[in-house]
């Protein structure tokens, strides 16, 4: 992690809350990250969701710097919920 703790592209994500849950009607477990508008993955199992959240907690993080735009920190209140 970054001294920013923006994770900019390392392996390792912000610790962020992650808000989880199965869709029946994706067939897929749904991942949101409610300090970031907008940012939520999906994946078929649950430990792919996780790692496609990770891949884009990062690349908001960095959509978001390159824009200006802040970057909320984490609150570290939940890491899986």
């Amino acid at each position: 992690m970054s001294s920013s703790s923006t994770g900019s592209g390392s392996e390792t994500s912000p610790r962020y809350e992650l808000i989880i849950w199965w869709s029946n009607d994706d067939e897929a477990f749904i991942v949101e990250v409610p300090e970031l508008p907008g940012c939520a993955a999906d994946g078929p199992t649950y430990e792919e969701a996780v790692a496609q959240a990770r891949r884009v907690i990062r690349e908001w993080i960095q959509t978001a710097t390159e824009l200006g735009r802040p970057v909320a920190e984490p609150r570290g209140r939940l890491l899986f919920a």
